[in-house]
């Protein structure tokens, strides 16, 4: 009989592996492989979530791995943009891949406009054209329009994101630049392929090194594919099986950290799109269904959220107006003082590290509004 953990248990445990539970001394690189990637749709939330997670980080100990190849932007898990190593990138977008196969036609805004097309030949077409140099989403679509008139631009370009990994390069990404994303492929970018042989069971490993606890409905929703048992049974004998409260069976690591329940977690500010609330199929071990629906947004947006006894209880954000700098806190419910005056000098912290430049600096902390 498998030994049932309960959800601060596995509250614990993800804290632990997340960085959560006190700040890591890693490096920025080895953090960035040791948390399974960095969720990165937008430019910033990784250097909020290594802010939060290391000892001294600095935004440069990050940009200077993207302006060196050291880490890339790729559209892995989910769909989404993700920050992670060469390696990482090279290995699991295979695995992925199924997930991008259905969007070419699956997509209802663009899957109308291609589906008569050779989706094949937009990708080399495509491939070709960001071998000769990089190109941003406008630049692309306007060369393949030029291919396969009367299609939109942006739909082509969707099947070349789908079909190519496509990696998106410096200055997109580098803390204090803007611009648009701009593409190359892994090869022409680090000068390597996707993995011919992947492996959906070290991948799986890495899930559980970094989120475990888990069960397979976890693992999906975490890398956004489906079939995920399969490679669980596999693994079988060489993982060590848990039951959550509700009976379902989880997954870990033989060898991985499991605090005592009872360890204290600090009150923390976790950055917009943090990946400990995206990366369950059942996320209450972190968020309630309640507060989830406040924090991720109709559109997808999903806002800097506070932990509290290491479970989401409000959230944040920082408003700039002139020179000014502020960071407004939102609880959801009343914070013991002790948190909260964590928090807020935290807060007061990251205004130094994100606006140094501010001529003022201050903290708001205002009544959340569930409805």
């Amino acid at each position: 009989m498998s030994d049932t953990l309960s959800r601060r248990a596995l509250n614990r445990a993800m804290l632990d592996r997340q960085l959560l539970l006190r700040r890591s001394k890693m490096s920025a690189l080895e953090a960035v492989e040791h948390l399974a990637g960095l969720q990165a749709q937008a430019p910033n939330p990784p250097y909020f979530a290594l802010w939060t997670r290391l000892h001294g980080f600095r935004q440069e100990d990050l940009a200077n791995l993207l302006l060196d190849k050291s880490v890339v932007r790729i559209a892995l898990m989910r769909g989404t943009v993700h920050l992670v190593t060469p390696s990482d990138a090279l290995a699991w977008r295979p695995i992925v891949q199924p997930l991008y196969d259905r969007s070419v036609t699956g997509n209802t805004q663009f899957g109308p406009d291609i589906k008569d097309l050779d989706h094949q030949e937009i990708a080399r077409t495509a491939r070709k054209l960001l071998g000769e140099r990089p190109l941003s989403s406008a630049g692309l679509g306007a060369e393949l329009a030029k291919h396969w008139e009367g299609a939109a631009p942006s739909s082509l370009v969707h099947v070349a994101r789908a079909l190519l990994p496509l990696v998106q390069i410096p200055p997109r990404g580098v803390w204090g630049k803007s611009g648009q994303p701009t593409y190359q492929t892994t090869g022409d970018w680090l000068g390597a392929e996707p993995d011919e042989s992947p492996s959906p069971e070290a991948m799986f490993k890495r899930y559980l090194a970094a989120f475990g606890p888990a069960s397979v409905q976890d693992a999906q929703a975490w890398a956004g594919i489906t079939k995920l048992g399969d490679v669980a049974e596999r693994l079988r004998p060489e993982l060590r099986t848990f039951r959550d409260e509700n009976g379902r069976e989880l997954f870990d690591l033989p060898d991985a950290s499991r605090p005592d329940p009872d360890t204290p977690a600090p009150a923390r500010l976790l950055g917009p799109f943090d990946q400990t609330v995206l990366s369950y199929a059942d996320r209450t071990r972190v968020i309630s269904d309640e507060y989830r629906k406040v924090v991720i947004t109709q559109n997808g947006l999903v806002k800097g959220t506070i932990l509290v006894d290491g479970s989401v209880k409000g959230f944040w954000e920082i408003k700039t107006v002139k020179k000014a700098a502020s960071v407004v806190i939102t609880p959801f419910e009343r914070v013991p003082k002790r948190d909260l005056d964590t928090l807020e000098s935290s807060a007061h912290r990251l205004l130094t590290w994100a606006h140094p430049k501010a001529e003022s600096h201050s903290v708001e902390v205002v009544a959340g509004n569930l409805d």
